[in-house]
C-alpha cells in the first residue's frame, strides 16, 4: 500500500504540490526534505534575499514568509483534524498574509530560523500521529482532507517554492 494520499484526500488544487513529494513515510520525508533546504536557505545572502523576479511579485523574503505561514496553516489543520475535530476550519488569503506583514524588513537570517522552528513543530506534530491517525479527516477551505495530505500539502508546497526561487530568482 502506497503512503501516498489518494487524490480523494485532498482537493485537486492541492495535487499539484502533491505531485512534487515522493512516496513514503511522511515523517522522513519531511524530515529528509528538510535536511536537504534548510542549507539551500542558508546558503542565500541577505541581498539576494530581497530579489524580486518581476514587478510585484514577492520578494525571496516574502515567499519564505509564505511558505511558514503555509506551513503552520496546514500544520494546524492536521492537529486538528488528527484529534478528530468536527468543526469546518476556514481558509486563509495568502496575499493577504503576506501584505499583513513587512517580511522585507526582517533579517532573512530570521526568516530561516523562523521556517527551522515551524518545520521543527511540524516534525513533533507528525512523530505523534499514528497511521490510523493519519486516515482521519476534516473540512478546510471548504474541502475534506485527510491529515495525511496535509502532511503531504507541506512538503509539496515547500518544494514547489524551493523550485520557484531556483528558477525564477537564483537564475
Amino acid at each position: 500500500m502506497s503512503d501516498k494520499p489518494d487524490p480523494t484526500e485532498h482537493a485537486p488544487y492541492y495535487g499539484k504540490y502533491i505531485g512534487l513529494v515522493p512516496d513514503g513515510a511522511i515523517l522522513d520525508i519531511l524530515e529528509r526534505q528538510f535536511a536537504r533546504t534548510l542549507p539551500f536557505y542558508r546558503g542565500i545572502s541577505e541581498d539576494q534575499s530581497t530579489l524580486r523576479y518581476a514587478p510585484g511579485k514577492w520578494s525571496i523574503k516574502q515567499v519564505l514568509g509564505h511558505v511558514a505561514d503555509t506551513e503552520r496553516v496546514f500544520g494546524f489543520r492536521a492537529f486538528a483534524f488528527s484529534r478528530s475535530e468536527a468543526k469546518p476550519l476556514p481558509s486563509f488569503e495568502q496575499d493577504e498574509y503576506v501584505k499583513a506583514i513587512d517580511f522585507d524588513a526582517r533579517p532573512w537570517s530570521a526568516l530561516v530560523d523562523d521556517l527551522a522552528a515551524v518545520r521543527a513543530a511540524s516534525i513533533s506534530l507528525f512523530r505523534g500521529i499514528t497511521p490510523e491517525m493519519l486516515l482521519r479527516k476534516g473540512t478546510a477551505s471548504g474541502a475534506e482532507v485527510t491529515v495525511r495530505a496535509l502532511g503531504y500539502m507541506i512538503a509539496g508546497h515547500e518544494e514547489y517554492h524551493v523550485m520557484a526561487i531556483r528558477r525564477d530568482y537564483l537564475k
